[in-house]
Formats: C-alpha cells, sequence, structure tokens
C-alpha cells in the first residue's frame, strides 16, 4: 500500500464511509463484488426502483471512486473499484488501534 494512502485524512475517507451508508448503494456492492462489470439493466433488477433510481446510487459510488463505469455500446457497465473501501478498512483500523492503546493506558493507570 502507498505511503499516502496510509495517510489519508479523515476527511478524505468521509465520502467512501457517507457513500456507504445507504441500503441501495450497499446492495448494489454485494451484487458488483464478484469482479464482473454489470449494466444498469443487471443492477435495477429486483429492485423496487427505477433504472434511473439505481443510476443515481451508482453515480455517488462512482463519484467517490468505489465504481468505475466504462461505455459499451449505448450502455454503462460498472464495476467495483476496492482500493476506496480498502482505504476505508486501513483508517477504521487505525483508529481501533488508537482505542486499544487508549484503553490499554487507562487500565494500566487504574491498577496502579
Amino acid at each position: 500500500m502507498s505511503r499516502a494512502r496510509l495517510k489519508r485524512r479523515p476527511v478524505d475517507i468521509a465520502p467512501v464511509f457517507a457513500a456507504l451508508g445507504d441500503r441501495v448503494r450497499l446492495s448494489l456492492l454485494s451484487r458488483l463484488k464478484d469482479g464482473k462489470p454489470q449494466s444498469i439493466v443487471q443492477l435495477a433488477e429486483g429492485f423496487e426502483l427505477t433504472r434511473q433510481g439505481v443510476s443515481k446510487h451508482l453515480r455517488v459510488l462512482e463519484q467517490v471512486g468505489v465504481v468505475t463505469s466504462e461505455r459499451v455500446g449505448r450502455e454503462s457497465q460498472f464495476l467495483l473499484d476496492p482500493s476506496r473501501i480498502h482505504d476505508a478498512r486501513s483508517y477504521l483500523d487505525r483508529v481501533s488501534e488508537q482505542w486499544d492503546d487508549a484503553l490499554m493506558r487507562l487500565k494500566m493507570h487504574v491498577e496502579r
């Protein structure tokens, strides 16, 4: 992992968390997890949303870098790009480690 990725500030990762905070967008990511590009028609199948609604959610995911799209003929194909999700996870791992350290120091202080 690049040094720049490790040093990302919470502000840089916040849009990813915001985008992932929606049930529909999480469902779309789940449908894209197999690594195969899918069209809006394929992704909209089974949703109670219009294709335009699904498209709007996909654009949010694309803006934060979680999915990419490529025009193939008359339709766009969407593909999961897990790098930003890995960035978010790395951030959470660092925060978790900081809390673990703080709790350990508190425990040592209380036990003295």
